[in-house]
């Protein structure tokens, strides 16, 4: 039986449970839980810490876990990523006071206050900066007022709350983190039931990311259509009770489905529908 570890709470583990849920595996009803078991599916999921789930990976107790970019890389654990989730986004950047520094080049002799110890500590040394980092967990923009630090680095998304503190976003970001799939480093890359796993999770990926189209069109404007929506291999064409006209079925990324709608109208095409794709198999 496969054993996965899970986010249990933070930002990654709602949209991690949300993602196994359209992947066809059972997720827990109540937050107190700590182990599920799915025997329809033969996995076992453990709700851990999303910090911790990348140690417990690397120990070889479980087979694989979803965690950030940032917490696997920050933990230090012998785990590698092989799959990228594309929720929980976010880039990791320097702050400190304006006219401070203009980038971690000004960082020597400073002290350097953050959640991701890891994270910036390799950072610096891989530049050359002698500075020193000090681990704080939780909110750091008050290290600064505090007089704990000079500089902090932290997670930005909108930088209102850096702004709100009187910080501002100094040099190039460290690094752009998002939702992964890891496993232990060197582990067999052909297992068949993370294999299994990781199908699902792709087929839920691509199905946030497409939609189905289907449309009627004249048959002396297919070619100009399906250039339109050449599908994934190509489109399903098949001949309508009228003659000279076809419809037509492919799948579309979503981001484009309205402006490939109105390309498709202006060419004479009818009957345009886009269907949700829950799950798929490419």
């Amino acid at each position: 039986m496969l054993r996965i570890a899970v986010p249990n709470k933070g930002s990654l583990s709602g949209p991690a449970s949300a993602m196994l849920h359209e992947a066809g595996y059972k997720q827990r009803k109540e937050s107190k839980e700590l182990v599920l078991v799915d025997p329809d599916n033969e996995v076992e999921f453990f709700y851990l810490r999303p910090r911790d789930i990348a140690i417990y990976v690397s120990s070889g107790k479980l087979d694989i876990g979803i965690t950030g970019r940032d917490l696997l890389l920050d933990s230090g654990a012998n785990a590698e990523e092989i799959l990228e989730l594309g929720f929980a986004r976010s880039t990791f950047r320097y702050a400190t006071r304006p006219g401070t520094a203009s980038g971690p080049a000004d960082f020597h002799g400073m002290t350097i206050a953050t959640s991701y110890e890891g994270i910036v500590a390799k950072h610096l040394a891989d530049q050359g900066i002698d500075a020193s980092v000090v681990h704080l967990d939780g909110a750091v923009e008050t290290a600064i007022q505090l007089g704990v630090a000079q500089v902090i680095a932290d997670v930005v998304e909108t930088g209102t709350s850096l702004r709100n503190a009187g910080l501002e976003v100094v040099g190039e970001p460290i690094l752009t983190s998002e939702a992964v799939v890891v496993r232990r480093t060197g582990a067999p890359a052909d297992d068949p039931g993370v294999q299994r796993f990781l199908r699902r999770l792709q087929g839920v990926l691509v199905a946030r990311s497409y939609v189905m189209m289907d449309y009627d069109c004249r048959a002396e404007h297919l070619e100009q259509a399906v250039a339109l929506t050449p599908g994934l291999e190509s489109p399903t064409v098949s001949p309508l009770h009228n003659e000279g006209w076809v419809a037509v079925r492919a799948m579309v990324p979503s981001k484009d489905a309205q402006r490939v709608m109105d390309d498709l109208y202006a060419l004479g095409a009818r009957a345009i529908l886009t269907t949700e794709i829950h799950a798929c198999r490419l």
